[in-house]
């Protein structure tokens, strides 16, 4: 097999293709991302470049409702079980890299301590609201106007190790709720807490029918705990370059070059931008909307028309793409719309490999035992040493 110049990984978050085999452990026997959203579309998902990569490939037995099997995939396709201990962003990206999460992250199903609210209250200034899980923009829609007029921090949180802090830009300003979700990021670092991310999470609106969410969110992920194969890449003087949320969630740790996105369509955008760069090395890829728009929400709809008007921005990169280019398609777990509960779900995710050099089609890689295969796919192309975890798959694509 050539080696590429360049590797494209998108992952689209929260996209998963059926429960895993531990799922049971997690409550989320019969969660299935994409088969629910097929189902609700009842045969009217369009997914045609995804299909022509193989994306039913992956479960034949039973192939996504209006995306067929093809008889001759252009991918080499599969799916990928996580080893990591959560079901978070972060664990998903970080196994992915090679470090799967083996000690488990702080979870407050119940709100946080009250110890640690004054110690947030006491740096801020600022009272703390709600302190419980909660729905982003149900808690914005019912605490949303208090908030404004008394100037306090909405805290929330999820079935994942998150503090998230909402605030509206008028009445807090970017910056300083940015300072806010740092100190509270570096009294959370360790344990009794050891979060694993702060969320900044600023929304704009005259009232709470009105209020929205804005772009300007930002994760204080903890920094991996541990070399990941994005430190190798760059360590060996190659290109790594994070678009979306990818740089938040390593802490820009290991990343030569990193922009933030708007959406799912700006983060494709950009992606396609870079191929059309003269770069050597890898261009990493979040695409959030999946999961913070639709996925928690519950929403089959928007989660199918995400995916549809992904799938034409994925038509635009396949024909960007040159011979000694690389995509890798996947997810980080799922986040199945059609289940109960809000939080994300333990699933299998999809794994899609694409060149332009291929000239015959792809066919099964299998179920890989962890996300860490893509990353050591990644430096085997780049003839880089592997000191992490995970097992190439680059002599399987003939």
């Amino acid at each position: 097999m050539m080696a590429f110049k360049r590797v494209f990984g998108i992952v689209l978050d929260s996209v998963g293709i059926g429960e895993a085999e531990d799922a049971a452990k997690f409550d989320d026997v019969g969660s299935d991302t994409l088969g629910h959203v097929g189902a609700f579309w009842k045969g009217d998902l369009q997914l045609p470049n995804l299909q022509k990569l193989g994306l039913s490939n992956i479960r034949v037995t039973a192939p996504i409702e209006g995306v067929p099997v093809t008889e001759q995939p252009l991918a080499y396709y599969g799916k990928m079980h996580e080893m990591s201990v959560g079901k978070d962003s972060m664990d998903g990206h970080w196994e992915m890299m090679g470090l799967p999460v083996t000690e488990p992250l702080g979870f407050f199903p119940n709100g946080f301590p009250q110890a640690l609210l004054d110690q947030i209250t006491a740096f801020s200034g600022r009272k703390c609201l709600v302190n419980k899980p909660y729905s982003g923009t149900d808690v914005i829609h019912d605490y949303g106007e208090t908030q404004m007029q008394t100037g306090d921090l909405i805290v929330y949180t999820s079935g994942d190790s998150v503090l998230q802090i909402a605030a509206h830009e008028d009445v807090i300003p970017l910056d300083e709720l940015y300072k806010i979700c740092e100190y509270t990021r570096s009294i959370t670092i360790d344990q009794p807490y050891r979060i694993g991310r702060i969320i900044a999470r600023p929304y704009v609106g005259p009232d709470k029918d009105h209020f929205t969410r804005t772009a300007n969110r930002h994760d204080f992920a903890l920094k991996p705990t541990g070399t990941t194969d994005l430190d190798l890449l760059k360590a060996a003087g190659l290109d790594v370059l994070a678009v979306g949320k990818i740089n938040d969630i390593f802490s820009g740790v290991g990343i030569t070059d990193g922009v933030h996105t708007t959406s799912n369509a700006d983060g494709m955008t950009k992606t396609i931008e870079n191929a059309k760069r003269d770069f050597h090395g890898f261009s990493f890829t979040n695409l959030v909307d999946f999961d913070a728009m639709y996925g928690h929400r519950r929403n089959p709809e928007g989660f199918g028309e995400a995916l549809m008007a992904f799938d034409q921005q994925l038509g635009e990169l396949l024909t960007t793409l040159n011979d000694d280019d690389l995509l890798v398609l996947t997810a980080d777990h799922g986040n199945d719309p059609g289940f109960k509960g809000t939080d994300h779900t333990r699933e299998y995710v999809p794994l899609l490999v694409y060149s332009p050099n291929f000239k015959t089609g792809g066919r099964t890689l299998g179920t890989r035992e962890t996300f860490g295969d893509f990353g050591a796919t990644v430096l085997a192309n780049f003839d880089v040493a592997q000191t992490t975890q995970g097992q190439s798959f680059l002599d399987d694509l003939k």
